[in-house]
């Protein structure tokens, strides 16, 4: 029997529109950490039909936050870190998560089996993957999901 990306997906997971300001996005990446279980790395972002428009992580976020022009080689005793991060917290509360998001999303359909479900994770590098039926976001596969099915199975 084939096991399918919709039998182990999760239908439970947050999302995010375009137009959410960062801060709250932030907000729902902290919340997530105090909760048992699963955290959370990346968040979909959908438009009002459901349908996925990107993926904000938090490898995002920091990089937004990350001074750009400072390279740090060496000591960083004559930079001001405190004012650098200040600057950036500033800013936090100007951007909104469209401006950020990474808008190519790599995705599977239901019926994907989990095995290339698997190969997608390991060659693209990803933690997680949207699972879309017709346009529409219908779930996530995380790794940690992918990760128990196939130690289970090998398991049996």
């Amino acid at each position: 029997m084939q096991t399918t990306a919709a039998s182990i997906m999760t239908a439970d997971f947050p999302s995010l529109r375009p137009e959410t300001p960062l801060t709250e996005a932030i907000r729902v990446f902290r919340e997530s950490s105090r909760q048992p279980g699963r955290r959370l790395f990346g968040i979909i972002v959908t438009d009002n039909d459901q349908r996925l428009v990107g993926m904000l992580s938090m490898y995002d976020i920091l990089l937004y936050v990350r001074p750009k022009h400072i390279q740090v080689w060496g000591t960083m005793e004559d930079i001001d870190v405190a004012g650098l991060i200040d600057a950036a917290g500033s800013r936090l509360k100007s951007i909104q998560v469209g401006d950020i998001m990474t808008p190519d999303v790599i995705t599977v359909g239901p019926q994907v089996d989990v095995l290339m479900v698997l190969d997608i994770m390991i060659k693209k590098h990803v933690r997680r993957l949207p699972v879309v039926e017709n346009q529409r976001i219908i779930g996530m596969v995380y790794i940690s999901d992918l990760f128990n099915h196939l130690l289970e199975r090998i398991g049996d």
